[in-house]
């Protein structure tokens, strides 16, 4: 079997590569790749893989945006940290999905599966799972949103409710969260990825590097260029930019 892995956290693509050479010695791994562009890119110049083991959430965007650039011939075990996605749709389509840390039996099971999917098909030269129905099922499908996270602390490690957070800031590659109460702590995560996680009802993304809660808002304000400046409640009096682009977007998403 030929096969890549499409990850963009190297750790997890080593943990991943180490299970399949371990558990399927004979199959050759082609390449392993890191974004939605790289994969595209890939499948338009080689021929399909048997088998691609493929995360979600990718450093430009989501990896389900692979099967509207490109026709995708191989089978598919998608690999995500968060049960988000209608997952339900991928056992319809005749499809694995793993939840990270990856578990190697949960593998093991998921490669049987795929290995039994794949006899009859190459018998009886079966029409492969349609793609972009699943995209459709998935896109279409209830969101569930994050609700909390799991932060250290000196000692002890805690969780922090989505609700006590007024608003996320990266700087450095660091992203912190700002509780309601003025803690800050930080985020295992990207400001990109949080933008996919967080409810779209209570958190809006200003700018590049920053994210706030809806209840962080003070007032807003016209600035020159077609610009606003967003003024937060106290103790946040820091303003925050928001570009002419997202401008009208960010007005609409207030008053509903």
């Amino acid at each position: 079997m030929r096969v890549i892995i499409v990850e963009d956290e190297m750790h997890n693509y080593r943990l991943l590569k180490g299970m399949v050479e371990k558990l399927r010695p004979g199959w050759e791994i082609l390449d392993g790749l890191e974004s939605v562009k790289s994969t595209v890119e890939w499948l338009t110049n080689n021929s399909s893989p048997d088998l691609i083991f493929m995360d979600i959430q990718l450093t430009d965007g989501i990896s389900f945006s692979v099967f509207d650039e490109v026709q995708v011939d191989s089978m598919v075990i998608f690999t995500t940290a968060y049960d988000e996605y209608a997952l339900r749709a991928f056992q319809v389509n005749s499809i694995d999905y793993l939840l990270k840390p990856i578990k190697q039996e949960k593998l093991e099971q998921a490669i049987v599966k795929f290995e039994n999917l794949v006899k009859p098909q190459q018998e009886s030269n079966a029409i492969k799972p349609d793609y972009k129905e699943l995209l459709q099922a998935i896109t279409q499908g209830e969101k569930k949103y994050r609700k909390r996270f799991l932060v250290s602390g000196a000692t002890a490690f805690f969780k922090l409710d989505t609700d006590d957070i007024a608003w996320f800031y990266t700087q450095d590659r660091v992203t912190t969260a700002v509780t309601f109460a003025g803690k800050e702590h930080t985020i295992d995560l990207t400001i990109e990825k949080l933008e996919e996680q967080l409810d779209p009802e209570m958190f809006f993304r200003t700018n590049r590097s920053s994210i706030v809660h809806i209840n962080a808002i003070r007032k807003f304000e016209n600035h020159f260029g077609g610009k606003l400046i967003l003024r937060l409640i106290h103790p946040f009096d820091e303003p925050i930019m928001i570009s002419r682009l997202k401008a009208a977007e960010f007005k609409e998403w207030v008053g509903n």
